[in-house]
This record gives structure tokens, C-alpha cells and sequence, in this order.
């Protein structure tokens, strides 16, 4: 009965470890109203470089009292033109507008501004911007949502016009250039939006030159600013490729102080364009049009530096980060994938050469040193991604030479974590280098999530703020990562123990994955956290050995959907400013507008799918797994039969894998990361487990000091392929198979050995993992599998004998002695 209860007590735990990870959701700080009057400043190609006391002392001086921060310019086109940049501003939602585009750049749009009046203007291409918006793009914006939003704006400049645009084109208040004192002008509404000019040279003394004069316009606006107002500047869009981070600063009644921040964010120093317009509004305590705004109101956050010079270079520093990840990310991982090409090119001689016949024919052995080379390059690949990550601890950006810089340290730190996987205690047997890895890669990520993931914002392997897609918690390729090392973890832990046992490990470390990376404190990752918990089910349903069956298949399927309903549910429960992106989706489902939301999912899937070359590292691994690995020669079925919780690992990492990419948008990129870490690792272990698949005892020589079960001279079968003492492999009971790598516990020789005669016959060796006392028969089959070589079926001494080999005792024409049971080490 209590083994029965254990499939629905363990779905019970993971199912309450991820609703608990993923309800839990910090305080977002949202503002009360704090002002009477808003006014946004906007300086197209405004950036953080270019404020200094003496070029631009009002912005400075602004800076000095109010709160700062980087401010991501994303729109619906990239890079954000400013014209961009103005209509997403008054539409708090990604937009574009609707004029040619020519060769990624911003060409010269000019925007009709009609006045018939002396008070405010008309847009008439405005009705045609909406309809394109709302009709050709992903997002479903509405062009002046923030001018309906209020009674009253006002607008100054061309782009303050775009941006205050009612959706009919009707301009309130505007002025086309700003006047000497605009105190009526301002006063006049709740919300003015001024235009103080573009930042967009490339000549340092005529940037410069620029920075001055919209420094000088917005020393008269704060000089005229209406009382108890809130003045925002911000670096509204882009002017050129490739895209920059750009200036937010906040000045009024609290916002004294401190970094800029929103919950679209969730970092310190960070906000959106499109946070700007839930701000204004939020200040004024307007309520948010249902639907329109995508970004979320801003807030301060302590720990800035009080030295005004100290608090910049940290945005200025974000923002040359970014610029060079941009450049380098696409090398790495083009480099990556050719690294990985070529090792799995170069594994497959040594899989179709490692498995020895048992008889005295065969191919000749492979150098020992150059089986240690190839996995020593395997364990390399698999820790590139962790190198890369943990390479932006040091600021290779800010050198000249930054990609040489960064592979620089990238290599440093490969090497490095090879020779701690080669040295560390264990590394002979065969899941050895596996669990080294996987711990190693899930250390990495995890302590980096930990301690805020600094290192993946803006990191090569990250995400970047330029991207506008993710600013805080665990990225697309630090998922796959996260996914494959805990699942291998849990795996490696799991065959270390009895085999009751195994589900529990491998939900215990399962349980903490999902938290990590579900919780918003942490990874902040809903969707990851969803396809984490189906995978972790998966492997523990089938840890113990045996196929994935209806009723394991159900059992983790209920699992993952009520993670994924009680999630739900607790989302949906909180206000619509606070959902997180599962809510924000139901809710749209309800209202109509969920169209957009799959649409904008299968665009970007189709997008990353052909674009991003971590594709070509999932197709890669998967065809050499396919293609190699599981073929009867490649190992892979072989290892997965004396290692069933290695099995479940890869399976559940297969299957989280493939759902939290599908799910979030990302196609292949989750699997490609993960196959990174766990195709290499694969690709070990199977040339170790063929590197003794033939291992055997040997019966009683007669001779004095003979010894049933003695390994012959030169520590292995017939001198085998690698000459590997197998002894040594089954130290600490890790091996379980006929025919595996080791012949015992080290130093016992043949203790984990069960020897029949029969006719005169040596029974070959077979080692029982720690806690899997199975009859010597059944020992290389998968557990639970029907059939066997206790039964007639296939196994894999079967396969490895050859013709003219030791007797196999459990033929029927021979006398049998009774099952031989190993005592669990």
C-alpha cells in the first residue's frame, strides 16, 4: 500500500514546492499620488556619457537630487528611431511608426504637425500609425493611450506632438518650440510632454554641443515647472545601430534619491521606455487603461552611492557591457557550436573502437593518451557555457580589445575547471566527470542566482538590457544550464543509493531547482519553473529503473499542471498591475486579446529558431545521440541499463528543456544550452561503459595464490582498451551491469563479482550499484524492463560475447547453480 502511495506523495511535494516558489512574490512598491503636475522631458540619443558637470550642470545637478537610472529604449522596431521612441512613449506599449525603413538605421522622418488653431495641433497620420499598430504588429498598442489617459496635455516639439497625439491625431496644447518662459505654457495641463532636441553626432565636439543645448531647454523647464510636480528626462530612443542604454532621471516630491526601478524590471537601476507612461499616470493617481500599457510605474530603491561621479559609471559601465556582449555573444557561441561539431566528429571512431569482443579478434585498441585527451575536451565543452558565465566577474569589457579579452578569460577558466574535474576524487569512474561537471555548472548558475544574477545581465551567456526581454533573475541559456546540472545532480545522487530511495533524492534536488528558479525572489522565471517541475516528475518516475508508463506519464503530467493551475490561480487573485506573465496571459484569454500574446510567443520562436546558433547546437546533440550514442554501439543504451537514475536525468532534462523553450518563446535555445552541458557528458560516460563492457573474472587457476575472480596482468580484460583497472571503477558501488566498469569495490578485486561455474565456466563480473541488490542475472538490464538475461532476453553480456568466448552458464544445455544475490555496499 505505502508503495503505491509514493507516486501521489511525491507529485504532492513537487506540485507544493512549485506553487509555493511561484506565488511568493515581493512587495513591487507601487506609488501613491505624489504630484499634481508631470512633465516629460525627452533628448533623442541622450546618454549617461554624456552628462558631466560642466557640459550639461543642470542635468547634473538634477541627477545629484533626484533618482537615476538606465533606461532601455525598446520599441516595436529595432534599433528605436526616435520618432519610435516619442510613440511608444505616449503609448506605454512597444510601437513603430509606419514609414519606410532603410538598412536597420533611423532615416529622416519627418512628422506633419498641423496646427488650424493657436491652441493645440493635429497628427493626420496618426489614424494610419494605430491601424498599423494594431493591425500589423505583435504587440496590439494603442498610439496616445497616456493623452487619453488625462484631460489636458500639453505638448512641445515635433516628438513631444507624436508622443501627446491623441489616437485621432488631436494634439490638446502645443507649442513648436519651447518659449523663453514656459510657466503658462506648463501649468496649463496635468501631463506636459516637452521635446528639448537629439543627441546624435558622432563627433565628440558636436555631440557635446547638442548635450549643451538640451541641458539649456531643460534649465528653463525646471526653472518654469509647475508646484509639486514631477519632472521626468529621459533618453527617449535611439538615433542610429546598434541600440544603447540611455538616460532616466526623476526629480519631484518622492523621488529624492536613489536608483530607478520598475516591477517590469526587477532591478535596481534599470526602467523601460514604456514604463514611463504608468508612471506619469501612477503620480498623478490616475487610473491605468485596461489593456494599453505594457510597462509598469517606476519606484526608488536605496543603495546608490552618494558620490554623484560613482553612481554614473555604474549605468555608463552597463551600458558599454552591453554594447560589447552584443558583439561578442555571436562569436562565442558560433564557436561553440563548431567546437561541438568537431569533438562529436571525433567521438564517433572511438565509440565504433572502444567496445572490445570478448574473444582475442577485434580492432586494435585506441591510445590510452588519446582517449584521455578526447575526454578531457569533453569535459572543456561542457564547462564553456559556466566559463563564459562566470568570465563577466571580471570587467573584460572595458578594454580595447574586449572579445580578445573575454576569451582570454573564457580559456583561463575552462582550463582551470578541467583540471579541477580531472583531480577531483572519483574522477576514474565512470559517472565520475559527469557529476563534477553537473555540480560545477549548477554552482555557477545557481550562486549567481543566488546573489542577484549579476553576472547575466549583460553576461555573453546572459541577457541583455538592450533587449528589452529580460533585466533580472535566470536567462534562456542559464536555464538550460540550471535545468541539465541539477537534473544530473539529482541523477548522480539518486544511482548512489538504494533504489526505493532514488525518487526521494531526485525530488529533494528537483524541489530545490524549481524553487530556485520559479521563485521571483530568485529566478523569476514562471515558465522555466512549470517545465522544471514536468521534467524533475519524469525523472522520478522512472529513476528505479523501468519505462516511461501511463501511469508514470500521468503521474508527472498531473504534476506539472497543477503547478501550473495553482499558479495560476494565485496570479490571476492579485491586481492586474501585479501579475506576473502566466496571469497577464489568462487574463487576456478571457478578454479576447490572447491572440497576441501566441502570436508574439510563435514569432519569436520562429525567429530564435532560425537565427540563433545555439539551434545548431540542440539539432547537433540531438543527432549524435540519435545517430550515435543510442545506436548498439554507441553506449548510450548500455549506460542508461546499468544507470537508471542517469537515464531518468537526461530524460526529465530532455523534456523541461524542450517545454521551457516551446513555452517561453525561445524555441531551441533552452535545449541547446542544456545539450551543451549534457551531450559531452553523455558521450563520456558511454566510451567509458564501452570500455568495459567486456570485463570478465577469471576462474581459479589451480596455481598458488590463485584467486577466483583475480583480474589477469595489466590491470585489465585481455589488455584492454584503456588498461583502466576496474577494481577502481566501482569504488563506492556506482557500477551495476554485466560486464561494467568495475570489477568491485576498490581494493576487493572481485567482491562485487557473482562467479558460477558451469561446465567448467566463469560467470562474467557483475557489479550491483549501493543499495540495488538485483539477482547477478538481471543486473545489465534496465530495471523493471520485461524480460532479461535471467530470462532468455537480450542483455548485454549477450551482446559483448564473441565466438569462441567463455561459456555463458545460463544456457539452457548447462547445469545452472542457483541466483547469486550481491549484498548493497
Amino acid at each position: 500500500m505505502l508503495r503505491r502511495l509514493v507516486p501521489v506523495l511525491l507529485t504532492l511535494v513537487v506540485v507544493a514546492l512549485g506553487v509555493t516558489a511561484l506565488a511568493a512574490r515581493p512587495d513591487d512598491g507601487t506609488p501613491r499620488r505624489s504630484a499634481d503636475f508631470v512633465v516629460l522631458v525627452g533628448a533623442a540619443g541622450l546618454r549617461w556619457d554624456d552628462v558631466d558637470p560642466q557640459n550639461t550642470p543642470t542635468l547634473w545637478r538634477m541627477a545629484e537630487q533626484g533618482a537615476i537610472g538606465s533606461l532601455s529604449v525598446r520599441s516595436a522596431h529595432r534599433p528605436t528611431c526616435p520618432v519610435d521612441g516619442w510613440l511608444t512613449l505616449g503609448a506605454g506599449n512597444f510601437a513603430a511608426w509606419n514609414g519606410p525603413r532603410t538598412g536597420g538605421g533611423c532615416p529622416a522622418t519627418g512628422v506633419s504637425v498641423e496646427q488650424p488653431d493657436r491652441i493645440g495641433a493635429n497628427l493626420p497620420d496618426q489614424e494610419s500609425v494605430v491601424a498599423y499598430n494594431q493591425d500589423k504588429l505583435a504587440w496590439g498598442a494603442t498610439p496616445g493611450a497616456l493623452a487619453e489617459s488625462v484631460r489636458c496635455s500639453v505638448a512641445v516639439g515635433p516628438g513631444a506632438a507624436v508622443a501627446a497625439a491623441r489616437p485621432f491625431g488631436r494634439v490638446d496644447r502645443y507649442a513648436p518650440a519651447l518659449p523663453e518662459d514656459p510657466a503658462e505654457l506648463l501649468g496649463s495641463c496635468v501631463l506636459s510632454i516637452v521635446d528639448v532636441g537629439t543627441v546624435d553626432d558622432d563627433d565628440p565636439a558636436v555631440r557635446a554641443g547638442q548635450a549643451r543645448q538640451a541641458d539649456a531647454r531643460l534649465a528653463r523647464v525646471l526653472a518654469a515647472r509647475p508646484p509639486n510636480s514631477l519632472v521626468l528626462v529621459a533618453g527617449v530612443s535611439d538615433t542610429d545601430s546598434p541600440a544603447r542604454l540611455h538616460v532616466a532621471v526623476a526629480d519631484g516630491p518622492g523621488w529624492d534619491g536613489g536608483w530607478l526601478t520598475s516591477a517590469s524590471t526587477a532591478r535596481a537601476g534599470y526602467l523601460q521606455l514604456v514604463d514611463l507612461a504608468p508612471t506619469a499616470l501612477a503620480a498623478l493617481g490616475r487610473p491605468m487603461p485596461e489593456r494599453a500599457f505594457l510597462g509598469r510605474p517606476a519606484v526608488t530603491v536605496d543603495d546608490r552611492p552618494d558620490d554623484l561621479r560613482t553612481a554614473i559609471e555604474a549605468p555608463a559601465d552597463a551600458d558599454r557591457e552591453a554594447a560589447a556582449q552584443r558583439r561578442v555573444a555571436g562569436w562565442f557561441f558560433t564557436l561553440l557550436a563548431a567546437a561541438q561539431l568537431a569533438l562529436a566528429v571525433a567521438v564517433l571512431p572511438l565509440l565504433r573502437r572502444a567496445r572490445r569482443l570478448a574473444g582475442p579478434h577485434g580492432p586494435a585498441p585506441v591510445s590510452r593518451r588519446v582517449v584521455a585527451v578526447v575526454e578531457l575536451l569533453l569535459i572543456a565543452a561542457a564547462l564553456a557555457v559556466p566559463a563564459a558565465l562566470l568570465a563577466d566577474a571580471a570587467p573584460w569589457w572595458r578594454g580595447h580589445h574586449a572579445g580578445w579579452w573575454f576569451a582570454s578569460v573564457t580559456a583561463l577558466l575552462i582550463v582551470g575547471g578541467t583540471a579541477a574535474v580531472r583531480f577531483t576524487p572519483g574522477h576514474d569512474r565512470t559517472l565520475g566527470p559527469l557529476g563534477a561537471v553537473a555540480g560545477l555548472a549548477t554552482l555557477v548558475v545557481g550562486v549567481d542566482v543566488l546573489t542577484g544574477s549579476r553576472l547575466q545581465l549583460n553576461g555573453v551567456v546572459g541577457y541583455s538590457a538592450l533587449e528589452g526581454g529580460r533585466y533580472a533573475g535566470l536567462g534562456t541559456v542559464g536555464l538550460g544550464v540550471f535545468i541539465a546540472g541539477s537534473l544530473l545532480c539529482g541523477g548522480w545522487l539518486a544511482q548512489r543509493v538504494r533504489r526505493g530511495w532514488r525518487p526521494f533524492v531526485m525530488v529533494a534536488v528537483g524541489g530545490v531547482a524549481v524553487v530556485i528558479v520559479g521563485s521571483p525572489y530568485l529566478g523569476a522565471d514562471s515558465i522555466g519553473a512549470i517545465a522544471l517541475t514536468a521534467g524533475v516528475s519524469v525523472a522520478a518516475a522512472i529513476c528505479t529503473g523501468g519505462w516511461l508508463t501511463v501511469s508514470r506519464l500521468a503521474w508527472a503530467t498531473m504534476a506539472g499542471l497543477a503547478v501550473t493551475i495553482g499558479f495560476a490561480l494565485v496570479d490571476l487573485g492579485r491586481p492586474a498591475v501585479e501579475r506576473g506573465s502566466l496571469g497577464r496571459f489568462l487574463a487576456a484569454l478571457g478578454d479576447g486579446t490572447g491572440g497576441l500574446t501566441v502570436h508574439r510567443s510563435s514569432t519569436s520562436n520562429f525567429q530564435t529558431l532560425v537565427n540563433s546558433p545555439l539551434t545548431v547546437l540542440a539539432l547537433a546533440g540531438a543527432a549524435l545521440v540519435w545517430l550515435a550514442l543510442l545506436q548498439p554501439w554507441g553506449g548510450l543504451m548500455r549506460l542508461f541499463g546499468i544507470y537508471p537514475a542517469i537515464r531518468a536525468a537526461m530524460a526529465g532534462t530532455g523534456v523541461a528543456a524542450g517545454l521551457g523553450g516551446v513555452l517561453g518563446g525561445s524555441a531551441l535555445d533552452v535545449a541547446g544550452a542544456a545539450g551543451a552541458l549534457v551531450v559531452p557528458m553523455a558521450a563520456l560516460a558511454a566510451l567509458r561503459v564501452l570500455d568495459h563492457s567486456t570485463d570478465r573474472t577469471r576462474p581459479d587457476s589451480g596455481r598458488p595464490g590463485g584467486e577466483v575472480g583475480a583480474a589477469p596482468p595489466g590491470g585489465g580484460p585481455a589488455g584492454g582498451a584503456a588498461g583502466r583497472d576496474p577494481a577502481r571503477d566501482g569504488a563506492g558501488g556506482d557500477q551495476a551491469g554485466v560486464g561494467s566498469d568495475g570489477g568491485g569495490p576498490a581494493g576487493g578485486g572481485s567482491r562485487g563479482g557473482a562467479t558460477r561455474s558451469g561446465g567448467g565456466a566463469a560467470a562474467p563480473t557483475v557489479d550491483v550499484p549501493s543499495g540495488d541488490p538485483r539477482p547477478a542475472g538481471d543486473a545489465d538490464r534496465p530495471a523493471g524492463s520485461p524480460g532479461g538475461a535471467a530470462r532468455g532476453g537480450p542483455s548485454a553480456a549477450g551482446e559483448d560475447a564473441a565466438p569462441g568466448g567463455p561459456a555463458d552458464p545460463r544456457l539452457p544445455s548447462q547445469p545452472t547453480g542457483p541466483p547469486t544475490e550481491v549484498p548493497a555496499t
